[in-house]
This record gives structure tokens, C-alpha cells and sequence, in this order.
């Protein structure tokens, strides 16, 4: 194993012996369901920075993978979708972190009379070489773990998600992302690679990275801001900023013209006519704003038309969209 994976594991061990809230910066509130009780130590060791629980992704029983347990609480929250044994995966490489977790689920019982600690297989396994059968998942899902893999690594771990998904499952993702160029000698601290400080990509480098591996729809769900390395702690020459992204790659055919990427773009028809059918499937009716990818709108925008407006991307899509 890599270097800079075992001072990811080094990083996960003490996190998990002793929780540290500050780890990583949660940016989205966390999930409060109806009968869902989170127990304290799964919340102090909650190492991620958003969430990859949609309810609109858990309809129908569906069988899910999460990658990198920390302290359980988003197996927890799947759990709470699919009431099943086994309904959930949880895969991990840190023993201690996969002790910590299954303690957290013992608590979990005792908080909420529906759970089952049967409903989430965890597991030891690597995010390289998933101990999962082809095809088998529903949604499969990372919160803050992939963005610590170098470029070769991360190629792998995608292309692993996509190898156990089903023909049209989903792959849910938050990490953080950065526009500004991270210097060099940041990239090879292991250390700050393993605090998720300096592994980010561009938001686009990441989209590519997707459909290359063969996800033919994405979905900006959320862009929010995360973390700041400034010259005063860091050896930077000025200020870095760095965004949490959180994305659903849905593994759809992909299609000759491209990949449908949704970046929360919207179409809207104005003037004289009611409706307009450009024959491809997008449909506006006057007035009402349409979703839809940046494919679409490039299409339209071709079109030349004075009566159709097209947003700007909003970096937030949550369905309802042309495709």
C-alpha cells in the first residue's frame, strides 16, 4: 500500500479511539427523520463534509454500499430506508474505526426500537478491490474518502463503484474540490492528504474523471464552501479556497452526444408562444422554468432563439430536470 494510505490509516486509527469533531467539516445539517435518533459518539465521529443520505435515491428496498464506515451514523441513516439484514454495507480498512462503529450500533438499539444491528453488514475491505459481487448494489455511496486518493487510486476506486452498481444504481459523493492550483509539496503531504486538505481536484476534472470511468448522468447536488489554507499556517503563497461538492453519478448508458451533467441550469420560455418542442424531448410551457444539463442548454443556445432564457449554473439540482 501507498504511503500516503497508511497515513490515512494512521489519521482514521487515532480518529477512531479518540473522536475528533474538528476532523472534518460538516457543511450540511444532519438528516433529523421521523424515529431517527443519532447516538453522541456517532456524531463526534461524524468525518465528513456534507451528506450523501437522499431520500428521493432510497425508494424501493433498495441494497446499499457505503465506503469508509467512520462512525456509522450515514449507515445509520440507510438503515433507516432499507430495514433489511444486510440492506446496508459498510466497508472499511481500519479495524479500529470498524470496532468504534459496531459499538455505535449497540447504542443505536437502545435509541431507536426499528434498528436492527443486522441491518448493516460491516466489513473490512478496501475502496481498490470492493468485497462486493458485480452489479449488486442500489446506491453506493463516500462521504470525504475519495478526494484523499491520488489521481491512479482514484481511477480504481471509481471504477470499483461502478463495477458493483446495478445498470442504473447511483453513486452518491461528497468531497471537497478546489479551483486555485494546490502547490506540489502540498499534494505530497501525506499528512494533509489524509486530512482532506490538499487532495482536491476542480469540480470539472472531477466530473470528467466520472464519465470517463462510464456514468453517462451527474448531478451537482450541492457547492458550499469549506476550508481555507492561508500563508499564516500553511506554505502557501496566498489564500486557497477549498468547496465541498456533493454528486450523484447515476450509472446510465452513455449516450453518443455526451454525457447529460446536471449543473443547475434552467430553461424558461417567455413571450407570445404557450409551449415550445424542439423534438429531442424538452418541452417548455411558457413561463415555467425546465431543469435541465448542460447538454440541453448548449442545444438550445444554438437555437438562436429570443424567447428562451437560460440560467446560469447554480451548482444545485435536485431531479425534475429535462433527461
Amino acid at each position: 500500500m501507498s504511503n500516503y494510505l497508511d497515513e490515512t490509516i494512521n489519521v482514521y486509527k487515532d480518529a477512531a479511539e479518540s473522536p475528533n469533531v474538528g476532523l472534518c467539516c460538516t457543511t450540511t445539517p444532519i438528516w433529523q427523520l421521523p424515529g431517527l435518533e443519532i447516538p453522541e459518539m456517532m456524531l463526534a465521529m461524524n468525518y465528513g463534509c456534507g451528506s450523501t443520505v437522499h431520500p428521493r435515491d432510497l425508494v424501493n428496498n433498495p441494497t446499499i454500499l457505503y465506503v469508509g464506515v467512520g462512525g456509522g451514523m450515514e449507515l445509520l441513516q440507510f438503515a433507516y430506508h432499507s430495514r433489511k439484514k444486510g440492506g446496508v454495507v459498510g466497508i472499511d480498512t481500519v479495524d479500529e474505526m470498524l470496532v468504534a462503529c459496531r459499538e455505535n450500533f449497540k447504542e443505536a438499539e437502545k435509541l431507536n426500537p426499528w434498528f436492527k444491528s443486522e441491518f448493516v453488514d460491516v466489513k473490512k475491505g478496501d475502496a481498490l478491490n470492493l468485497p462486493v459481487a458485480d452489479e449488486t448494489i442500489d446506491v453506493a455511496a463516500q462521504n470525504c474518502l475519495f478526494n484523499i486518493f491520488k489521481i491512479d487510486d482514484l481511477k480504481k476506486a471509481l471504477a470499483e463503484m461502478y463495477r458493483v452498481l446495478k445498470p442504473h444504481g447511483r453513486l452518491v459523493m461528497s468531497d471537497p474540490t478546489c479551483e486555485d492550483p494546490i502547490p506540489d509539496h502540498l499534494r505530497d503531504d501525506d499528512r494533509l492528504r489524509a486530512l482532506c486538505l490538499s487532495g482536491s481536484i476542480p469540480l470539472q476534472q472531477y466530473i470528467d474523471m466520472l464519465v470517463e470511468t462510464g456514468f453517462g448522468t451527474i448531478e451537482i447536488r450541492g457547492r458550499r464552501p469549506y476550508r481555507i489554507l492561508d500563508p499564516e499556517n500553511y506554505d502557501v503563497d496566498k489564500l486557497i479556497y477549498i468547496e465541498s461538492v456533493e454528486v450523484a453519478a447515476i450509472k446510465d448508458p452513455l449516450l453518443p452526444d455526451g454525457p447529460c451533467v446536471f449543473t443547475g441550469k434552467t430553461a424558461i420560455l417567455f413571450g407570445k408562444e404557450e409551449y415550445f418542442d424542439d423534438g429531442n424531448g424538452h418541452f417548455l410551457q411558457n413561463n415555467q422554468p425546465l431543469a435541465i444539463c448542460d447538454k440541453t442548454a448548449g442545444q438550445l443556445t444554438a437555437l438562436n432563439r429570443d424567447d428562451i432564457f437560460i440560467s446560469e449554473s447554480t451548482f444545485h439540482y435536485d431531479g425534475g430536470g429535462c433527461c
